[in-house]
C-alpha cells in the first residue's frame, strides 16, 4: 500500500497482516483521486473515510491537504495503526473515531465535504448506504462522496447518483446533492 500523491507521494505503508481489511488498491485509488482531482478541491475539504480499515484513504486525502480528515471504523487495531502512522507522518488533521457506522452516520451531526464509503464487501445494509448517508445530512451541499462496492453487487437507486466507475472487481459509485 502506498500514498499516491501530494506531499506524502511515493511513501509505502506497512500495515499489520492481521488488520480485518480489504484496502483499496493502488490502481483503483489512483484512478479515483485523478476523477477527484477534477471535481473538488481536496485541499478546502473537511473529509470522513468511513469503514477507514488501514486509513490508505485518509492518509491519501491528509497528503493532497485537506482540511481535516475523520476516520472511522469499528476494530481498535485498525485506528491503533491510523493514529500511530499520521504520528510517524507529523499530521495532526487526521482524528480517529472508533464506531459502528451505521450508527454513526444516524448519530452524526457535522457535515463534510468529502465522504468515502468503503464498507465490506458482505455488509448487508451496503446497497442503501448511499441513501442512509444523505438522509442524514452528512454531506454539504457542494460535496461529493464516494462508496466503493463490489462490480457484482447493485446499490439502491438513490437520486443523488451522478455516475458508477468500474475498476475490475471493485466500483466506485459517486454522489452529490445536486446531480
Amino acid at each position: 500500500m502506498r500514498i499516491i500523491g501530494g506531499k506524502y507521494g511515493g511513501l509505502r505503508l506497512s500495515p499489520p497482516a492481521n488488520l480485518p481489511v480489504r484496502p483499496t488498491t493502488d490502481i483503483a485509488k489512483e484512478a479515483l483521486f485523478n476523477i477527484l482531482d477534477n471535481r473538488i478541491s481536496l485541499d478546502e475539504c473537511d473529509c470522513l473515510d468511513l469503514f477507514a480499515g488501514t486509513g490508505n484513504i485518509s492518509f491519501e486525502l491528509a497528503s493532497r491537504g485537506a482540511l481535516s480528515v475523520e476516520a472511522v471504523d469499528i476494530h481498535f487495531k485498525c485506528l491503533q495503526f491510523i493514529r500511530e502512522t499520521a504520528k510517524k507522518l507529523q499530521t495532526d488533521i487526521i482524528e480517529t473515531k472508533k464506531a459502528d457506522v451505521l450508527k454513526f452516520i444516524v448519530a452524526r451531526k457535522n457535515q463534510y465535504d468529502f465522504i468515502f464509503v468503503d464498507p465490506p464487501y458482505d455488509l448487508p445494509a451496503l446497497p442503501q448506504l448511499a441513501n442512509r448517508i444523505m438522509e442524514n445530512k452528512l454531506l454539504k451541499p457542494e460535496g461529493v462522496m464516494v462508496i466503493e462496492h463490489p462490480s457484482t453487487r447493485k446499490m439502491d437507486e438513490s437520486p443523488f447518483h451522478i455516475e458508477t466507475r468500474k475498476y475490475g472487481y471493485s466500483s466506485f459509485s459517486f454522489y452529490k446533492l445536486d446531480s
